[in-house]
């Protein structure tokens, strides 16, 4: 099947869904997911989003927050403009019919909380779900928009890709094992992150770097992989599949303890538990490793249990059906891949360095993170890429242009189960060699080792996996493996430690060399 259209969105959280909605004005939308529509990492985003909305809260002190959580690598153009278009996006949401929760005292306000990082309450949030409510709302409005056609249960394979210029993607329906060609005169990545990476992640299972490791081998520029934040707080359970405790929980007050009750974060910080990430998770890490610990603990039962349970009711009810009870005791948790900062390279406007290829969410490097996201940021630069890309994409459509002539995909012969259990096999070496090697503390020995084993895996994936059948996961698999070369390349580039990269041979920030980007480039395909 052969697909043609004026916008083509890959991926359906918060970035994908609200730049669908702005730009099915001028144009036809398709929306290609390869889960349900409401499957991705903004549904599982707790804390909120982070914006000025109140008069004891400024542009310029957001605006500081983030640059000193970015590390000397944020680029500050580029903070002030999201910064300063964050409540426009907010009241966007609004509109949409997104309900945020109000404060207690004044119904006629919003709640805002704090996280780590921030120097004032700034973040509006729906409940403990904040990714929930946003991911509902808007894929109800997509699904009754007339102009947008969802294709759920499809999953990209590659860009299409023509002198320089993108002109859509091959598509593979999972279910019917058959591969579409999607043409489009704009193309937006929105397939969000790549903590499946990791072996202990955060993320959603449909976050394996797909939109990244496709824009790399079509010739885009890549930054910042090296930059990936672990969530210091995932709840430590065999069967909790490493579930969030939100940062809010720390910024309402919930204090860090070792085995023996002893708090140890005013070791690290002033901030003590509402340090920046980088700095929270190095700290659990370390002192995991020093007493030989599982875990640290997370406490809060100093507040009351009437507010514990309004404030966080799914953390509450979640963390409940796994035994534990955070109104009386410490919860155990260990920190987990949580947030690429880095992506596929863009300007202001969400553009990449391939023409009609845009970028927005947690695929894309905007010069907003720099080395360390600020905690709750990530929903706000999704919402407004979107909307600059849609003002940009809107002239890109409208353009009279016929689109190139496109070859079918072959979809090769059948796999039996033998290698099917081979393709698990790699896929679980290469996220124990991320975590074990290119994880919270790297060193250089690790990262030579690590480089070494992802190329003779990527070898093996292209060599003998790639000429059996297409199915979803060879494709995941193929794009973890491109996503991990990425990192450790980056990683060994950067010869310094600064905001989430830490080499225990550079201990030292090196403003002098390395203050900017580190970027990679596949050469263009022919």
């Amino acid at each position: 099947m052969e697909v043609k259209t004026d916008f083509l969105v890959i991926g359906s959280g918060v970035a994908g869904l609200s730049f669908a909605l702005k730009v099915a004005r001028w144009g036809r939308v398709a929306v290609v997911t390869k889960r349900e529509i409401d499957e991705s990492n903004t549904k599982y985003a707790q804390g909120g989003i982070a914006s000025v909305w109140s008069q004891e809260d400024s542009f310029d002190a957001h605006i500081q927050d983030t640059l000193v959580a970015g590390d000397g690598l944020c680029h500050p153009d580029v903070v002030e403009m999201v910064v300063k278009n964050g409540p426009d996006r907010i009241r966007d949401l609004i509109n949409w019919g997104v309900n945020f929760t109000l404060w207690e005292k004044d119904k006629t306000k919003y709640d805002l909380a704090r996280e780590g990082g921030h120097s004032k309450r700034r973040i509006i949030h729906a409940a403990d779900l904040t990714g929930e409510e946003v991911e509902k709302t808007l894929a109800k409005r997509v699904k009754g928009n007339s102009n947008i056609i969802a294709y759920e249960n499809l999953i990209a394979i590659n860009l299409i890709v023509r002198e320089g210029e993108c002109w859509g993607a091959y598509v593979l329906d999972i279910k019917k094992k058959v591969v579409h060609s999607f043409l489009a005169k704009v193309t937006l990545l929105a397939t969000g992150g790549a903590g499946k990476v990791y072996l202990y992640t955060s993320n959603s299972d449909v976050a394996t770097g797909d939109g990244m490791a496709m824009a790399y081998r079509a010739g885009a520029k890549i930054a910042n992989m090296e930059f990936m934040q672990f969530h210091p707080t995932c709840l430590y359970h065999p069967e909790a599949k490493s579930f969030l405790i939100s940062e809010v929980v720390r910024g309402e007050g919930g204090v860090l303890r070792l085995k023996d009750g002893s708090p140890f974060m005013h070791k690290y910080h002033p901030q003590k538990e509402l340090a920046p990430r980088d700095i929270v998770a190095r700290a659990i890490d370390q002192e995991m490793k020093e007493r030989g610990d599982d875990c640290v603990f997370l406490d809060i039962t100093h507040r009351s249990p009437k507010f514990i349970k309004k404030r966080f009711p799914h953390i509450y009810r979640r963390c409940r059906s796994f035994g534990f009870d955070m109104t009386r005791e410490p919860l155990p948790v260990v920190p987990a891949a949580h947030y690429i900062c880095g992506g596929v390279l863009t300007d202001s406007d969400a553009r990449t360095s391939l023409k009609r290829l845009y970028a927005v969410g947690e695929v894309a490097c905007t010069g907003l993170h720099g080395a360390n996201r600020l905690a709750s940021n990530s929903l706000l630069e999704a919402l407004v890429f979107a909307d600059r890309a849609s003002q940009q994409a809107k002239y890109v459509a409208e353009e009279k242009i016929s689109f190139p002539p496109i070859s079918t995909w072959d979809i090769g012969h059948a796999v039996d189960s033998y290698e099917a259990v081979m393709v698990s096999h790699n896929w679980d070496e290469i996220r124990r060699l991320m975590w074990n090697y290119v994880g919270i503390v790297r060193s250089n020995k690790r990262l030579e080792r690590a480089k070494r084993r992802i190329e003779l895996l990527q070898k093996e994936i292209q060599d003998y996996y790639w000429d059996f059948i297409v199915t979803s996961d060879l494709i995941e698999l193929r794009n973890i493996a491109t996503v991990g070369q990425l990192i450790i390349d980056s990683a060994i580039q950067r010869k310094e430690s600064r905001g989430l990269h830490y080499n225990l041979d550079c201990p030292s920030r090196d403003d002098l060399h390395w203050q900017k980007d580190t970027t990679i480039q596949e050469k263009p395909p022919k």
